[in-house]
């Protein structure tokens, strides 16, 4: 998966995942791997098109708790409750593991896919 259609000023941004929360446990280091292949992904689309995602020098996931959500949610969107992913045009991805975990069981997925599919969401955004 390289990059040879990418004009060569985009350089994909530094991607790390950070787990902040304690209530479940994942490995925050694959994740981050994963993290970095989507945003080459990303990339490849939209080539010609500038976004925040291909400005960006870093991007930052956090994987945080629903209450942690519950109060970025309300600060930033006004609204009440945990969702599933906020992503910030700065680069900065807030997602929650325990909402992951219960549309995982709901979905029929695995809290892993749950959590790869919230990462390329974020970066969607990021991406136009």
């Amino acid at each position: 998966m390289g990059l040879r259609n990418t004009p060569k000023s985009v350089v994909p941004p530094q991607i790390s995942v950070r787990n902040l929360q304690r209530t479940i446990s994942l490995n925050a280091a694959g994740l981050e791997k994963f993290a970095a292949k989507a945003v080459l992904c990303c990339l490849e689309r939209h080539k010609r098109k500038e976004t925040e995602l291909s400005r960006l020098r870093n991007v930052f996931v956090w994987l945080i708790s629903d209450r942690r959500m519950s109060r970025l949610h309300r600060q930033f969107l006004d609204q009440k409750g945990p969702t599933d992913v906020l992503t910030f045009q700065h680069g900065e991805i807030f997602i929650s593991v325990e909402t992951a975990k219960r549309h995982a069981r709901g979905f029929g997925n695995s809290l892993l896919h749950e959590l790869q599919l919230y990462i390329v969401h974020g970066l969607l955004h990021l991406h136009g």
